[in-house]
Parts: structure tokens; C-alpha cells; sequence
């Protein structure tokens, strides 16, 4: 699996540890160094079913600065996944990556799943 974080990000933190904790194996990635690139997103957003818009990283100083909120709804998937590309800290994090998942965000009963994976 991957694990894609911002290492100072507290929810990236808890997700690690609890990624650690239940021994759940994982290469990781910061996100800040190796954005995302269109294409892994576009997979991914397809891999998970959700909409484009829960990609992003709404509690972002970036995403507030450029005024994302007003803009998206406008927007084509193909001009979010622009703007998802240009820089990691505009992407929803973390993000666990598997064959036949992804979770975005962290939220410990969607992961408990995970125990069962090894």
C-alpha cells in the first residue's frame, strides 16, 4: 500500500500510527516533496468512486488563499485535477493507496478494514 502524508499534518500522524500500531505494511510518501501527479489522481479518483472536489485539502491555507471554494463548483474534473497536480498541499491527506482502494482522509472506522489486510 501506499501512505501518502504531510509529515507535520496531526491527522497524518494519527493515520501512521495507527497504520504502526496494527502492523498494516506501507511504503510512504510525503506529499510536499512528490505531488501527486493528473494521472495517479484521475486513478485514483476513479479507483474510489468519490467525487472529484473530495480530493482537496478544503482546510488549506492554499486552497482558502486561492478561493477554491467559489471556484469548483465551475469547475470541469479536468480543471480540478489541473490545479490538484500543481502542488501536494492543495490534496486531501492522507491518502492510503491499495490494489483495489483508496481512502482519503482519515477516519479510523473506515480504516479498522485494514487490520484484516497483511
Amino acid at each position: 500500500m501506499l501512505f501518502i502524508c504531510y509529515p507535520k499534518c496531526t491527522t497524518c500522524q494519527k493515520a501512521k500510527k495507527f497504520l504502526d500500531d496494527n502492523s498494516i505494511p506501507y511504503t510512504e510518501r510525503n506529499i510536499k516533496e512528490q505531488n501527486p501527479t493528473y494521472d495517479e489522481i484521475k486513478s485514483w479518483q476513479e479507483l474510489s468512486g468519490l467525487p472529484m472536489k473530495k480530493f482537496f485539502n478544503t482546510s488549506g491555507v492554499l486552497y482558502r488563499s486561492m478561493k477554491l471554494a467559489d471556484k469548483l463548483p465551475t469547475m470541469s474534473d479536468e480543471e480540478q485535477l489541473r490545479f490538484l497536480e500543481t502542488d501536494g498541499m492543495l490534496v486531501k491527506r492522507p491518502l492510503l493507496i491499495g490494489d483495489d482502494f483508496v481512502l482519503v482522509g482519515f477516519k479510523e472506522a473506515e480504516w479498522e478494514r485494514l487490520k484484516n489486510i497483511k
